[in-house]
């Protein structure tokens, strides 16, 4: 099965004219885990790139991550901007487990966070593993092996015992076989499912009993939003604006959401726009029932011209 391409789900509009379209998908999950609304291909695999964090994290977990904090499992689970309170938690994370920076195999990179990265450069330093925004993810996979007594120089080789056991955990919670394995952009396997599965595993992670590997993660990125996607990220602004909810963004236009009670979503924009996947996310979260005036900011899709706004990129679900 492939991924059959989506609906036009999103209009740019500029000076009240629409100058484009986006095209995607979306599957909506009612409280009871059935499809309230879809559009598109909610049943082709896709990656859901960065939304697979959370779930990967659970794998760890699984595999026996022992972390001392939630805020160090919000950052397992996060695409960090790179401030300085990500970093020192990243680099705590690689002492705690007898490890260097030089253990991550991750790309340099400069922070996501323009300050954080201004004042990198302004400073004279560069890119580096640790700066970038996948490197908690990177530096608990390494404290797994650690404490499982695991290689540590090949952790990203789909063929790793950490690596098979992640790929058992994604494949046990969205519900159905890995449909392609890849490798994401920060060098670990990646896998590709329906978004459908992608939400179901989100629901999977919100309902889950309290002190199971899943509640776990929801819990920590919940109570840590600033740790999983820094202090301006969307994933933060949403998580704060909606009480219980899980949020996960993903390159290539995904997002995964989920409220406890409500529902979950998932959203893939064709062509990767994460301007379009933001409001068509918080359209599918107004047909669950969730809005609110802090929430329609965080996903607004502004569109400028000399500096003025002039437009936005709008929901268009059919």
């Amino acid at each position: 099965m492939v991924y059959k391409g989506g609906a036009a789900i999103a209009e740019v509009v500029r000076s009240g004219f629409v100058e484009g379209l986006h095209r995607g998908s979306i599957a909506l999950l009612d409280a009871r885990g059935d499809i309230a609304y879809a559009a598109g291909d909610i049943d082709g695999p896709v990656f859901p790139r960065s939304a697979n964090k959370p779930l990967q994290a659970v794998g760890m977990l699984r595999a026996g991550l022992p972390l001392p904090a939630p805020a160090d499992l919000a950052i397992a689970a996060a695409s960090h901007w790179g401030e300085p309170f990500h970093i020192a938690r990243v680099r705590r994370i690689l002492v705690n487990a007898g490890l260097t920076e030089s253990d991550l195999a991750c790309p340099r990179d400069l922070p996501v966070d323009s300050a954080a990265r201004a004042a990198v450069i302004a400073s004279g330093g560069g890119a580096t593993r640790l700066l970038m925004n996948c490197s908690g993810k990177h530096a608990t996979m390494l404290a797994t092996c650690v404490a499982a007594g695991w290689s540590t120089s090949d952790y990203l080789d789909p063929g790793h015992p950490l690596q098979k056991e992640i790929a058992r955990t994604i494949a046990d919670l969205v519900g159905e076989p890995i449909a392609a394995t890849g490798v994401d952009g920060c060098g670990a396997p990646l896998f590709a499912f329906s978004l459908t599965a992608l939400a179901r595993s989100f629901a999977a992670l919100v309902s889950a009993e309290p002190g199971s590997n899943e509640r776990a993660v929801a819990d920590a990125m919940r109570a840590n939003p600033e740790q999983v996607a820094g202090t301006r990220g969307h994933d933060t602004r949403f998580m704060r604006a909606v009480p219980g909810m899980l949020s996960k963004v993903g390159a290539e236009g995904v997002w995964a959401m989920a409220v406890p009670g409500v529902g979950a979503l998932a959203v893939k924009i064709d062509d990767g726009a994460r301007r379009a996947a933001l409001p068509v996310a918080v359209a599918g979260l107004a047909r669950l029932g969730v809005t609110g005036d802090e929430l329609a900011k965080a996903g607004e899709a502004i569109l400028y011209g000399r500096g003025v706004p002039v437009g936005a990129v709008r929901a268009t679900l059919p």
